[in-house]
């Protein structure tokens, strides 16, 4: 089987095309960033609105946690992706 000028330059460019993205891809945006860092830290909860927690943590980035039935006050461990706004209970 015989590819036509057209079709060949089609294979290169689309070769071309595919190498380009790849390169770009690991440059611009590495796949690592798409895997984040997972922080234990404990922390105090601010505050429960009508089961959503808000709590400070050492990165500065406040927390909301869904589902939570801790009140202000209460003490508890929280895991949470670094950079990450939201997190969630690991101990209570």
């Amino acid at each position: 089987m015989e590819f036509t000028y057209s079709q060949k330059m089609g294979f290169i460019f689309g070769g071309a095309f595919v190498v380009a993205a790849l390169v770009l891809s690991t440059i611009v945006f590495p796949f690592w960033n798409l895997i984040r860092e997972d922080v234990f830290e404990e922390v105090i909860i601010l505050n429960n609105d009508q089961g959503t927690c808000y709590v400070e943590t050492k990165d500065m980035i406040p927390k909301k946690i869904q589902k939570c039935e801790l009140q202000a006050g209460d003490k508890t461990t929280i895991k949470f992706g670094r950079g990450l706004a939201w997190a969630t209970i690991v101990q209570p």
